[in-house]
């Protein structure tokens, strides 16, 4: 039986624990608003860019003047995996389950004999993936000193894989990140970025007549594209840890609070106990006289 010192000192630490837990609670929750305010804001931006990419690109898809990043290297071996997630932890699974999606992607296209290469944007996940895959890592993103994500930390990382692209270090490029649903849902998702993915052209209107030509401003609008999908996903991404590790410590205060009960419980049963000893071995010795 643990002594009352031990149980006293024990719940004053996870009363401490519980102060930490609600403040980071707070915090990710003042966090989260502005968070999701702007990935809310971005989601109409990047799927106007995805429609007018789309549109251009039917028309032109196929056709030997279609822009390399539309038309891609014309092979699939070498694929880049971007895998974004938090600088920080105690957010429950996200970086987990962001890192469990490319985990598996890797396994899949190690199997059909693909040369796999890895970008990390954010710690956590070049951690977890450095221990299985580190001879696959070709470069890393430090975010961590960013305390608002901007257009320019997507552009710079967007400048980067254009220029792997351009030198022929992959064929493929793949974006992974956690699509924020809710406080409790972030989505993982894998999203193709170069070449760009085209849709069905019979889904698509196509009856125009552009000055200049399709291909010309595919030129200029592709790059842009490549940007403004990793800038969307930068943000859906921070609004999702927000949300996470809101939710993980709210979890972890809650139990706190329950550990602290029972802790207690169990030092009043204590001290009972040790106030009945102490009264019986007085009466004990006092019938001895």
């Amino acid at each position: 039986m643990p002594n009352l010192k031990d149980l006293k000192n024990r719940i004053t630490s996870v009363k401490n624990t519980r102060k930490i837990t609600k403040a980071m609670q707070m915090v990710a929750a003042a966090k989260l608003r502005r968070a999701q305010e702007a990935a809310e804001a971005a989601r109409p931006y990047a799927a106007r860019m995805e429609s007018v990419v789309n549109g251009l690109a039917a028309s032109v898809a196929g056709s030997s003047t279609a822009p390399r990043l539309l038309a891609g290297t014309g092979e699939d071996k070498v694929h880049l995996l971007v895998v974004m997630t938090g600088e920080r932890g105690l957010c429950g699974g996200f970086n987990s389950s962001i890192a469990k999606l490319a985990r598996t992607r890797i396994l899949e296209l190690q199997a059909q004999g693909k040369t796999v290469k890895i970008l990390t944007v954010g710690k956590k996940g070049r951690e977890q993936l450095r221990r299985d895959f580190g001879a696959l890592m070709i470069g890393h993103v430090d975010l961590s000193e960013v305390r608002r994500i901007g257009y320019g930390n997507a552009r710079s990382i967007a400048q980067d894989l254009l220029a792997r692209f351009d030198a022929g270090e992959f064929d493929v490029a793949t974006i992974f990140y956690a699509r924020f649903q809710s406080v409790i849902a972030q989505i993982p998702t894998a999203q193709q970025v170069i070449p760009a993915p085209v849709a069905e052209a019979a889904d698509l209107e196509t009856d125009y007549d552009y000055e200049p030509s399709e291909e010309a401003i595919l030129a200029d609008l592709l790059p842009r594209s490549v940007a403004t999908q990793i800038f969307a996903a930068l943000l859906e991404n921070n609004a999702s840890f927000n949300g996470a590790q809101m939710s993980a410590m709210d979890n972890a205060t809650r139990n706190a609070g329950e550990m602290i009960d029972k802790l207690t419980i169990e030092f009043n049963r204590t001290r009972q106990a040790v106030i009945t000893n102490e009264l019986i071995e007085i009466i004990s010795g006092a019938e001895a006289l």
